[in-house]
């Protein structure tokens, strides 16, 4: 049995393993002509092409080659005779790894709303849009953290459940298990946060500055990158319910 190959080190560097004979596995993004596989396996926005025998491949088989279809696939990778691509890899055996019913399947090789996708957050990060965004959020964050710890700060993991309004940063969302229908009250008729799970008002952060505060004061150089969260209603695009935010904090600091 092979070793899977992943799809992007083969375009990077195909040239070394031109003739050889290789294993891919991805989902299939295009199927044309019954034979062209457009295969991508979430290494790279590139897909590959893998080029199927109809007459050799088993009938049953090539029925279930759709659109996000996860597939295995082995053959020699060769130079390509078309455009679009520098190589390909000829097919001797297709297996199915995970049918996708076109008929079922909420997801369609055409163009999709945001709004559409909203309603699909298992399937959207197949879409290049969603793969390009996920992308760029983890360069971003690895370059953030680089940053930092090539100059000295500690990364502090700062609650996201928390008491503190944190200097009254923004309007802060409830956490509870109480049955807010129906909460315990004491004498004086106040909701009876005692009988709550941390026994006191709880909120979801809305910063990590107080705590990095106090580790600034022991290490010197800190910084929290992490999800805050703001209950105040807006629709605009420059406002979000939840949101990552970066806070740096340092003891003994100057301007110059």
């Amino acid at each position: 049995m092979s070793k899977r190959t992943e799809i992007q080190t083969i375009l990077e560097d195909f040239k070394p393993r031109v003739g050889q004979e290789l294993t891919v596995m991805g989902w299939v993004r295009a199927f044309r002509s019954n034979r062209f596989i457009a295969l991508n396996d979430g290494t790279s926005m590139g897909t590959l092409q893998v080029v199927v025998d109809f007459e050799q491949i088993p009938e049953d088989v090539l029925k279930q080659i759709s659109f996000h279809a996860c597939i295995k696939a082995t053959g020699k990778l060769v130079e390509s005779q078309g455009a679009g691509q520098d190589v390909e890899l000829l097919a001797d055996t297709v297996e199915i790894l995970g049918a996708a019913n076109p008929e079922e399947y909420p997801m369609q090789p055409k163009a999709q709303s945001l709004e559409f996708l909203r309603e699909k957050a298992h399937f959207r990060m197949r879409t290049n849009t969603f793969s390009a965004v996920f992308r760029i959020r983890h360069g971003i964050a690895y370059a953030v953290h680089k940053y930092y710890n090539d100059n000295g700060y500690f990364y502090m993991h700062t609650p996201i459940i928390t008491g503190s309004d944190a200097e009254g940063a923004g309007e802060m969302f409830r956490v509870t298990n109480l049955d807010i229908s129906n909460p315990p009250r004491t004498e004086e008729g106040e909701v009876d946060f005692k009988e709550d799970f941390f026994e006191k008002p709880t909120n979801l952060t809305v910063s990590g500055q107080l705590q990095a505060e106090i580790g600034a004061l022991a290490l010197g150089k800190v910084y929290t990158f992490g999800p805050t969260f703001r209950a105040e209603n807006s629709n605009t695009s420059r406002h979000l319910a939840e949101f990552w935010m970066i806070e740096p904090e340092v003891a003994f600091y100057d301007i110059f």
